[in-house]
């Protein structure tokens, strides 16, 4: 069946998990921060049953602390995480390496903030040919309007803006997925 190239798919897709980290989070408009912590988990849960591979980054870690607990105990042992101190992932040492080995060409970003890391990521990552999807609501900035011109930018510069349900529902394609009854319980 032929279906449209910016369609995710599971073995064409890499979930990236960008400083979701609770000093940063506590940063960030409360209900906010708890809408991206939810609709991240519920991605790295559904990577999980589709064995889809997640990496994370922590910014400054030393400073920030580590990634939200919540996050971490969703995370298999062997997930990667990239400490750095530039914003965008790519800067950090081997994640660009690494992201090239996985031999996937859909990213899916998550994480915080908007306009700083996520949008340098994904500018970087679009730049590198790689086609780069940012859930919408599983991002987030500490304020409104950051989010909103940081989307807007990285939309006008090739990347596909969308949210965790519809990543979700292109993952499994279809109801009579195996795994369909595992993911559609991820839905709030």
């Amino acid at each position: 069946m032929l279906t449209h190239p910016n369609l995710l798919t599971i073995k064409n897709s890499l979930l990236i998990i960008v400083d979701l980290q609770t000093k940063l989070s506590a940063a960030m408009p409360e209900s906010e921060a708890e809408l991206m912590t939810a609709n991240a988990c519920s991605l790295v849960q559904a990577a999980g049953f589709l064995s889809i591979p997640i990496l994370l980054t922590e910014q400054y870690p030393k400073g920030l602390g580590a990634t939200d607990i919540s996050i971490t105990n969703l995370l298999s042992e062997n997930t990667l995480i990239f400490d750095k101190t530039d914003f965008s992932c790519c800067a950090a040492e081997g994640f660009t390496d690494t992201v090239a080995n996985t031999d996937r060409r859909q990213i899916i970003l998550v994480g915080q903030e908007a306009h700083v890391c996520v949008l340098q990521t994904a500018l970087e990552l679009i730049h590198l040919g790689y086609q780069v999807h940012v859930v919408e609501d599983a991002i987030c900035s500490r304020k409104a309007e950051h989010k909103f011109y940081a989307l807007q930018r990285m939309q006008q510069q090739g990347a596909t803006i969308t949210n965790y349900e519809s990543v979700l529902f292109e993952w499994v394609k279809h109801s009579t997925h195996p795994e369909f009854k595992k993911i559609s319980g991820l839905l709030r």
